[in-house]
């Protein structure tokens, strides 16, 4: 059974971590065909939006440290020097257009926090918790040092990392990391398909625009974030998918978007 699962069904690609006898813990092979998979994922004009999940009980423990102990030290020496931008997930899921819906569905450790921050839209297990790298004596991995500090303020981030304190279910929704809880793994993944599926009902390019925009939102100045939005506004009033929304409103009838 491959380490990494890749389906599509109704517009929604789902992709499983599946290692669960390791709860998930990534190997170097499975950071390249998890970057593939999202970038599979996002080409694809058949899938809308995307559901990043663990296989079990746990979401995903980091970087697996037992295979990288077994390695020694060669272990960092492959990590440095097969280091490429492509092969890194958290980068494929920054840049995809394509809307990604975490289904935390238990623990979430080390790089783990970054592949669930990267996601944009989030559900939480009950009984999963984000775990800091710190711990390990390692600094944050996957960018997630960018994200929570954003998510869930500079004071609460801070904690997270500097003295290594955890955030449950609770304190995630709480501190906007989250914007639900789910009361186990299996309903965990269950929320987030019909989230993924509630998104593949909408117009899939106005979405992906306004995926863009908020992106670039992280980035820009206002002034030149306004002008931003007329670059992506335009092309859509040409859409079938505009005229198709124009129609259905005036009919009283649900849209049917193709993404054209």
């Amino acid at each position: 059974m491959p380490d990494v699962l890749y389906e599509v069904a109704a517009h929604v690609a789902t992709i499983t971590l599946n290692r669960p006898q390791r709860r998930n813990a990534l190997t170097l092979p499975m950071l390249d065909e998890l970057a593939e998979v999202v970038r599979r994922a996002d080409a694809d004009p058949e899938v809308r939006a995307v559901v990043l999940t663990g296989a079990g009980e746990g979401f995903c423990a980091g970087l697996d440290l037992v295979e990288a102990a077994a390695q020694g030290p060669s272990a960092v020496d492959d990590i440095a020097t097969s280091y490429r931008p492509e092969r890194i997930p958290v980068l494929a899921m920054h840049a995809a257009d394509t809307p990604i819906v975490a289904a935390v569905n238990g623990a979430a450790a080390g790089y783990a926090v970054g592949l669930a921050l990267n996601a944009d839209i989030r559900v939480m297990a009950r009984t999963a918790r984000f775990v800091p790298p710190t711990r390990r004596a390692l600094v944050p991995e996957s960018g997630d040092t960018y994200l929570l500090p954003r998510l869930a303020g500079w004071e609460r981030a801070a904690r997270f990392y500097l003295l290594g304190e955890e955030i449950g279910a609770e304190a995630a929704l709480a501190a906007g990391v989250v914007s639900e809880l789910a009361d186990d793994a299996e309903a965990c993944r269950a929320r987030a398909v019909a989230l993924a599926g509630q998104i593949a009902a909408m117009p899939p390019l106005a979405v992906q625009a306004a995926k863009r925009m908020l992106r670039a939102g992280l980035t820009d100045a206002y002034p030149e974030h306004v002008s931003r939005v007329l670059l992506q506004l335009l092309p859509l009033f040409r859409t079938a998918d505009f005229a198709e929304a124009t129609a259905a409103f005036l009919q009283k009838r649900p849209p049917t978007f193709t993404g054209r």
